[in-house]
Formats: C-alpha cells, structure tokens, sequence
C-alpha cells in the first residue's frame, strides 16, 4: 500500500464518517421536534382532553430519550473521526521516519 492509497482511504473513511454524523443530526432534529409537539398538547390538552394528553407525555417522553441517544451518538461520532485523524497523523509520522 502507497502512501497515497492509504491517505485516500483515510479520507474516504473520514468523508463517510462525516456523512453518517450528519445523518445523526437529522434524527436528533426529528425527536427535538417531536419533543416540542409532545409539550404542546401536554399545554394545550392537560385538562381537557385525557387521551391527547397522554399522547402529548408519550410524544415528550420519546423525543427526550431519542434526543439523549443521539446527541451521545453524536458525540461519540465526533471523538471517532479525530481518532481516525490522529491515527492517520501518527502513522504519516511514522513512515517519514
């Protein structure tokens, strides 16, 4: 394997790292929205409707544990494209040796 090949590869992995925290941040946005909508109808519908209320604490509940999730996601998505920065850094290093 040349030098160039394994940059490229490298590259290649960061590139589809990249992509798949963006597509994180697309689900992280879904659960925040459905985060608001759950706490719209828990306002709007606590005293008079106990159903849509019950729906409105689910909706609340279920955006908040996906939020949670994938902002951990996220952050560790983070953490594994520098590590795969620094490992690239550390072997380009080597081979210059």
């Amino acid at each position: 394997m040349t030098k160039e090949e394994m940059v490229a590869g490298y590259q290649h992995e960061v590139e589809y790292q990249k992509h798949m925290l963006a597509n994180l941040k697309h689900w992280y946005n879904l659960f925040m929205i459905l985060t608001g909508i759950g706490i719209v109808l828990i306002y709007f519908f606590h005293r008079s409707n106990t159903i849509i209320f019950g729906l409105g604490i689910f909706l609340t509940m279920l955006g908040f544990l996906g939020v949670l999730l994938f902002s951990y996601g996220i952050y560790r998505g983070r953490i594994n494209v520098q590590r795969v920065i620094d490992d690239l850094d550390s072997k380009l290093k080597a081979l210059q040796k």
